[in-house]
């Protein structure tokens, strides 16, 4: 059974603490707009790490691909502008 893109938006909510939150995908490529304050003042690879971390085994074993964009609350507004 291939896990569901609210499967994994559960996932990632379960082990970070985000303002905003989209995950879509087929089962197994998936894409998510992350934003959370635990990005403020980290590098991409940072960023993606703390997202691994909150997946953790996960990310091997069910999640076969995922693409991220990773942002603070005020580079979300931005983006929204």
């Amino acid at each position: 059974m291939f896990p569901t893109p609210e499967l994994v938006k559960s996932y990632i909510a379960a082990g970070l603490a985000c303002s905003h939150l989209e995950v879509d995908g087929d089962g197994q490529h998936f894409t998510a707009v992350i934003v959370s304050d635990a990005f403020s003042g980290q590098r991409l690879i940072q960023r993606h790490q703390i997202v691994y971390a909150a997946l953790g085994d996960r990310m091997r074993e069910e999640i076969h691909a995922l693409s991220m964009k990773t942002l603070t609350p005020e580079e979300f507004q931005q983006r929204a502008k």
